[in-house]
């Protein structure tokens, strides 16, 4: 039986469409707009789309959008002052800078000059330490739209087996950490894992964030196990190419009880959450109630 398909462009714009009610009424009864400021360094093509989409769907959702152009060859003091002008800006509740930055630039030293009451992608080690810890921080944005599908999906989460593979900072790590917090048994498995495909056929929860194309075959996955797939990989297709994740999607499909496709699965979700967090950020700096079901 094949797999029910999550999707993630559906839940998205619910999730989107929840922010922009929050909005109206932030500003109906507060008179407060959540503002957004995205900072992009250099001329990446994908970043370029990516930080377009965001500001289209700041706006959208009726709040404030800020973006901030610099050169690729941008010094680091340029770079500092700007996040340093935007933390001190009371319109910008959240701060993102998108990456990858140029090599010649340290990103954890930018990263970590972000206040972390506005570090919207929660990459601050601030805001790595009080989720590692069960505190209140901000999520970034891609683990937190991955366990708002699981939620959704199976409900409460307690107990039941996660395997994440992917070990990153970005999604591997903080994901597992969410797993953790909503009561799951979590292994974080990686390139040296051995017998990973074992491990694998243990989860309930299986969530591939590896950055490998379709590395994650339907041998590997236990029937009816819930299949989060974070991987966006562009690989040929003829004479074009075409979007893969880290499963490979047929097979998976099959022994699987629900998986997100790719596209239209996680990806979606990322900008979703973001919008989220700003708005949770505006909130948190307001001293006000934040917005159900938006938060980890």
């Amino acid at each position: 039986m094949a797999a029910e398909v999550i999707d993630g462009k559906a839940f998205a714009a619910d999730v989107r469409g929840k922010v922009a009610d929050h909005v109206a009424r932030l500003k109906a009864d507060h008179g407060l707009v959540p503002g957004l400021a995205v900072v992009l360094v250099g001329e990446d093509p994908a970043s370029q789309v990516y930080v377009r989409n965001k500001g289209k769907q700041t706006v959208e959702a009726g709040m404030h959008s800020e973006e901030h152009r610099l050169d690729a060859d941008v010094d680091e003091k340029t770079l500092l002052d700007t996040v340093a002008r935007l933390n001190a800006d009371p319109k910008i509740h959240g701060i993102l800078v998108q990456l990858p930055l140029p090599s010649h630039l340290n990103s954890d030293l930018v990263i970590n000059s972000i206040d972390p009451a506005k570090d919207v992608d929660g990459f601050h080690i601030s805001n790595v330490g009080l989720l590692g810890t069960g505190q209140k921080s901000m999520v970034p944005c891609t683990p937190l739209g991955c366990l708002m599908l699981l939620r959704d999906r199976l409900g409460n989460l307690s107990g039941l087996n996660a395997v994440v593979v992917g070990r990153s900072n970005i999604v591997g790590k903080p994901m597992a950490q969410l797993l953790l917090g909503d009561s799951c048994t979590v292994t974080i498995a990686h390139s040296r894992t051995k017998e990973i495909e074992a491990l694998c056929r243990t989860a309930d929860i299986l969530v591939a964030a590896v950055g490998r194309p379709e590395m994650v075959t339907g041998d590997w996955v236990k029937p009816g196990a819930t299949v989060i797939d974070v991987g966006i990989n562009r690989v040929p297709n003829g004479e074009k190419t075409k979007l893969v994740g880290d499963c490979d999607y047929a097979s998976c499909a099959e022994v699987a009880g629900a998986i997100t496709p790719v596209p239209g699965g996680v990806g979606p979700m990322t900008i979703a959450c973001l919008l989220a967090n700003t708005v949770t950020a505006c909130c948190r700096a307001n001293g006000l109630e934040e917005p159900a079901g938006l938060t980890a």
